[in-house]
């Protein structure tokens, strides 16, 4: 098997995948195409916090977005709404009692031990100073010898030296996990601990069940929040956009697909129609990608995707464009095919690089609307650059196996033009011959 054979295969078994993937794997739609929640959290004055200030209210709102995220939530808004409020909408969450419950909480750990020397659970708890700030991270794991679900903890440097000198100090004496203000389990230390390591078992509750103990790791993951914010409303909502409009939205998009592929067979002929072979590759592979990573789609989004079909097609135009001029410079189809494809590459390949780049400091720099439209331009991109050099070449060096494709004609090449250039002076001693399979 050739090289152009395996190239075949290989974007057959792409095809299949990114076909299976699009059928079987659900896709996620943003707040303005299926509804969602909407909450309006007010930051709360406290005895240590007297005014609320701007950077205040722009730590609340990166750790709202953060908290929201690492819930697996994309494509949420948090913006500000007033000097001391944040308007948050996630989409697909339809209950606002379930985003309240992940937004009220506050994910405050905290270490305490008993204020005199007695053992017993019931007395006075006071702080020791190790918080969930000298958190690294928590993950839910079980134990060994109970089967029970635990939370376990891993602290920074920081944090490692004060849980070594607390539980060193503490040995046969309890020590208290507090979450949010409610003891979890309050352990006996055995021995100092200096490995930076702890564990939240379930205490006298029996063991947490697993999604509670998936809900502390992703609360305390998430980080306290910099301020008490309260929730002053909450509100399910519907489509902004409507289902007539979504309707709308759909026609438009398979006219103006169809004018392209129109334009690209009627213009280009032969190489046109297996542009458009390849855009339909292009667009199956790119939604498979999104129902993978998975991308959220709003109408922002789709924008994005929209914009890199047209950059997909502008790709082929720029490939067809230099085939024709080898063709009427007098190269054979195949030659001119090959020349076209290797000089357009250089302009494809550093137009599609400055638009990756740009993409990427949308993303970083943007707000989540903002970062799901460059995050689905940016993968459009990628794969266009894929489907353009790869699939299209692939696909017309398999149609040039038959005889019958191959005439100037069907490459949109007139053969007066042809003929006009084989009139011009020969510098290399010798005519091309026209029309010939290399």
């Amino acid at each position: 098997m050739n090289n152009r054979n395996w190239m075949l295969a290989f974007i057959f078994v792409v095809i299949m995948t990114a076909a299976f993937i699009v059928y079987k794997f659900p896709t996620k739609l943003g707040l303005d195409l299926v509804g969602g929640s909407r909450l309006v959290l007010e930051a709360q004055t406290t005895d240590t916090i007297a005014k609320i200030t701007p950077e205040m209210m722009n730590s609340l709102q990166f750790a709202i977005e953060k908290r929201i995220n690492s819930l697996g939530v994309a494509e949420t808004v948090v913006q500000r709404n007033g000097e001391k409020r944040l308007l948050v909408e996630i989409p697909n969450i339809t209950d606002p009692a379930k985003a309240k419950e992940y937004l009220g909480d506050t994910a405050e750990l905290e270490f305490k031990e008993l204020k005199s020397d007695s053992k017993d659970p019931q007395g006075e708890w006071v702080s020791t100073g190790l918080t969930g700030k000298d958190l690294n991270k928590a993950q839910v794991t079980s134990n060994p010898t109970t089967g029970e679900w635990v939370v376990s903890l891993e602290f920074n440097d920081a944090g490692a030296q004060k849980f070594a000198k607390l539980t060193s100090r503490l040995v046969g004496k309890p020590m208290a996990i507090f979450f949010n203000g409610e003891l979890q389990s309050a352990p006996v230390i055995r021995e100092p601990i200096t490995g930076g390591m702890a564990q939240i078992s379930g205490g006298d509750n029996g063991g947490f069940k697993a999604d509670e103990a998936q809900k502390m790791v992703d609360l305390l993951n998430a980080g306290a929040l910099p301020v008490p914010a309260k929730i002053i409303e909450e509100n399910s909502v519907g489509p902004t956009l409507g289902a007539d409009s979504i309707a709308k939205s759909k026609m438009a998009g398979i006219v103006g697909l169809g004018l392209v592929v129109a334009f690209m067979f009627l213009i280009y002929g032969i190489p046109g129609l297996v542009a458009n072979i390849a855009l339909g590759v292009y667009a199956l592979i790119v939604l498979a990608l999104f129902k993978i990573i998975p991308v959220t789609l709003t109408l922002a989004g789709i924008a994005g995707f929209v914009l890199s079909i047209g950059m997909a097609v502008d790709a082929n135009i720029l490939i067809f464009e230099r085939t024709k001029e080898e063709l009427r410079s007098g190269k054979r189809i195949y030659t001119a095919i090959n020349t076209g494809f290797d000089r357009a590459f250089t302009s494809i390949f550093d137009s599609n690089m400055t638009t990756i780049l740009t993409c990427m400091v949308l993303y970083f720099l943007g707000t989540s609307i903002v970062r799901g439209f460059a995050l689905t331009l940016a993968i459009g991109v990628a794969v266009s650059m894929f489907t353009a050099i790869t699939v299209t070449r692939s696909f017309m060096h398999l149609i040039l196996e038959l005889e019958t494709f191959r005439h100037h004609k069907l490459f949109g090449v007139n053969p007066d033009e042809i003929e006009e250039a084989a009139k011009q002076p020969d510098t290399a001693g010798k005519k091309a011959k026209l029309g010939v399979l290399d």
